[in-house]
């Protein structure tokens, strides 16, 4: 492959993944922006060595530039947790008979300035752990792109029973 339809090659990959970023949770954002990043870094050092091979540069790249994007995100995703974008991607595993009821919230939600003229208030809710309930404190967040609703964490009445659904933005 010669150099000019590798460097296409990188950048097509690039601007194609680029593109499918704001889809998923920070670790595939994460994979996935950092696999383009390092296959079009990858590209560009193996065309400008010795060897003038980008393809095997970009291949390289791309591989430990998602892993070291995806290990990024996960952190992220430990911290703020993931955002959902509809309530399929939002529906957990947990299926009970009867939703366990959740306890009185806290006396006060402190609504604190709003910290950018395009974040939403997020009131605080009691989230469901699997063996109980932990609450969420009220916060700012910034929807994410195209999105401008956020709906609550809450339980589906299915056929097997309750589904708790965690809270996304639509």
């Amino acid at each position: 492959m010669n150099k000019t339809a590798s460097l296409f090659l990188a950048l097509t990959l690039a601007a194609v993944s680029g593109g499918c970023v704001g889809t998923g949770p920070n670790t595939q954002q994460g994979a996935v922006a950092g696999g383009a990043l390092g296959a079009l870094t990858g590209a560009i050092i193996g065309n400008n060595s010795g060897s003038h091979n980008g393809a095997s540069g970009a291949l390289i790249g791309g591989i430990a530039g998602a892993i070291a994007g995806g290990t990024l995100g996960n952190s992220v995703d430990q911290q703020r947790g993931t955002i959902y974008r509809s309530e399929a991607d939002a529906t957990t595993n947990v299926v009970v008979a009867g939703p366990p009821a959740p306890p009185a919230p806290p006396a006060v939600d402190v609504v604190t300035v709003q910290p950018a003229p395009a974040a939403v208030w997020i009131g605080g809710y009691w989230m469901y752990t699997g063996g109980g309930y932990a609450w969420v404190r009220g916060h700012w967040e910034v929807p994410p792109p195209a999105c401008r609703v956020y709906v609550a964490p809450h339980w589906r009445h299915r056929r097997d029973g309750y589904v708790y659904i965690r809270g996304y933005w639509r």
